[in-house]
């Protein structure tokens, strides 16, 4: 295949043809910010209290059955217990005052008759329709680690379902399958129903966005690419994500807030019109009469004329360097290499878990659940803005370790505010998810200028299934904090300090050619011994296949 670049540069760079490409993909990522933490909303907990049928029992009698507990530094009614019926019936019937008897004597069962939940916040969620609560408790962070379980198999299985049957094909039908999928959803009978479905949700979004992404980067012009690859893709992620809460504000049932969010994916149907195939893919399967048509159209709205033959039959001429076939084991081959991977492993892992986990904490702040959410979701926008400008002119690693300190910094510092001041806790707490967020937009582009080419998307793959691992990990993080409040920020915020330094030892880019062969890639500043013989091989095997040719 000859230079694309250079064959397509007759179009320009920011026609009508690229300008509504890059509209219409970004409009596709609303959706993924709807779909990404309607759990937040679906799997919130309401205040509840053990349910006790009254059998003539006074009101006095009946808030005395619930004992005292303390939670927090805080005495509140059990969630869980309740003092024996029988004996306060027994206790009640002979005209006692709950002041008259010592409760702490009277023995204590679960609470066998199931629970009530306040409506005052949520309407129905997962939780009060299933009673997701006190040994069933574990099941709302198990729920919320499906979707992220999902994005597991999604990510592994979307590059090769796009490579063998096209980005367009597999974006909508990612997009359809994940409406259709939530809307199913809003309909499960039982708890395991909705985590199997949520599974698929997760690998079908993934999906989406991975796809939609390689689509964009392939068919825009170069200086839209850079637009849509750093900020479009992000911002109108954020978009989606701030209108959730208000869509969930004013639909407090969980299932029919599915079916709302599942019915505003259908306005990107007649999309499949107007978006095309990736030409650069035609062109890889030899489709080259379908490209040029796709190119024409292209030049007829871009208002110029396209020459008679765009592409023509030819073969890249590839560096004898570059044939030889790598495989995983080649990412963790040398010291160098061991060492580079475990920091990055290190570093996705680490802001994958104080990402997410911040952003599913925002229904167990106190204060409004809807204004948190959005609060969290504004918090993004300017970190994107921001990383995206200082990534411009600042070196890559002070840049993501400052960040990193930002985000963990502030979480540590969460436990030091009084509980009178829950305002300033949820400002620390979004100061941390701007760290976090501008961490996600660092260590992208740092983890692919790292890596050689012919390692690129080995070392990207291994740090991306890292990233899913610590966001299947995220939601029991936050569990933890059903135990003690302060103990998720103590965890995400240690966890991230230690990344933070982790990432010193890796080397430089900012200002560097990007290395194309494993010779090229700069040592690790942690391991400064190299597996010499190993590299010797390698290069010798380079020499001898350039004498063959």
């Amino acid at each position: 295949m000859g230079d694309y670049e250079k064959d397509t540069a007759f179009l320009g760079q920011k026609g009508p043809f690229f300008v509504i490409i890059f509209l219409l993909l970004n409009a596709i990522y609303i959706s993924t910010g709807f779909h990404s933490f309607y759990i937040v909303f679906a799997g919130a907990s309401p205040s509840y209290h053990c349910h006790v049928r009254d059998g003539n029992l006074s009101e006095e009698w009946l808030k005395a059955s619930i004992p005292i507990e303390e939670v927090n530094g805080k005495l509140e009614p059990s969630k869980c217990w309740r003092y024996n019926l029988d004996t306060i019936r027994q206790f009640a019937s002979k005209g006692y005052s709950s002041v008259d008897v010592n409760l702490t004597d009277v023995g204590k069962e679960r609470c066998t008759e199931g629970w009530k939940y306040s409506t005052e916040m949520y309407h129905s969620t997962i939780v009060s329709e299933w009673d997701l609560v006190c040994e069933s408790e574990w099941r709302v962070p198990f729920a919320s680690s499906t979707l992220y379980m999902g994005y597991l198999l999604g990510s592994l299985i979307s590059g090769q379902l796009s490579d063998r049957f096209g980005r367009k094909k597999v974006l909508f039908a990612s997009l359809a399958l994940e409406s259709l999928i939530i809307f199913v959803q809003s309909f499960s009978q039982s708890w395991l129903v909705f985590c199997i479905l949520y599974f698929f949700v997760g690998a079908f979004q993934v999906s989406l966005y991975i796809t939609a992404f390689v689509l964009g980067t392939e068919i825009l012009s170069t200086s839209l690419r850079v637009l849509f690859t750093t900020l479009g893709a992000f911002l109108h992620y954020c978009v989606g994500y701030m209108l959730l809460p208000w869509i969930a504000f004013a639909i407090r049932d969980w299932r029919t807030l599915l079916r709302v969010l599942s019915g505003l994916t259908l306005v990107y149907i007649p999309l499949w019109w107007f978006i095309p195939e990736s030409p650069r893919w035609l062109i890889s399967q030899g489709r080259l009469e379908e490209a040029e048509a796709i190119i024409k159209d292209a030049a007829k709205k871009n208002k110029v004329k396209p020459p008679d033959i765009i592409f023509k039959e030819s073969e890249a001429k590839v560096a004898p360097s570059l044939m030889k076939k790598y495989n995983m084991i080649d990412v963790v081959k040398t010291s160098d290499m061991r060492c580079t991977t475990f920091m990055c492993l290190l570093l996705w892992m680490a802001i994958n878990i104080g990402y997410f986990g911040l952003s599913l904490n925002t229904s167990n702040l106190i204060g409004n659940p809807f204004l948190n959410c959005f609060l969290s979701a504004v918090t993004e926008v300017p970190a994107y803005i921001v990383a995206t400008l200082l990534l411009k002119s600042c070196p890559r690693r002070p840049l993501l370790s400052a960040f990193l300190s930002i985000g963990g910094g502030f979480l540590l510092l969460i436990q030091l505010i009084p509980e009178s001041l829950h305002t300033l806790a949820l400002a620390l707490e979004m100061a941390g998810k701007f760290g976090f967020t501008m961490s996600f937009s660092v260590v992208y582009i740092y983890t692919a200028e790292v890596y050689p080419t012919v390692l690129r998307n080995l070392g990207m793959g291994m740090c991306s299934s890292a990233a899913r691992i610590g966001s299947i990990t995220a939601p029991y993080i936050i569990f933890l904090g059903s135990f003690s409040k302060y103990l998720p920020y103590i965890l995400m915020g240690s966890l991230t300090i230690g990344s933070s330094l982790a990432n010193m030892f890796l080397p430089e880019t900012f200002g560097k050619v990007l290395p194309e062969t494993v010779e090229q890639m700069q040592k690790c500043k942690g391991c400064h011994r190299r597996d010499v013989t190993m590299m010797e091989e390698d290069r010798k095997q380079v020499v001898l296949k350039e004498q063959k040719l």
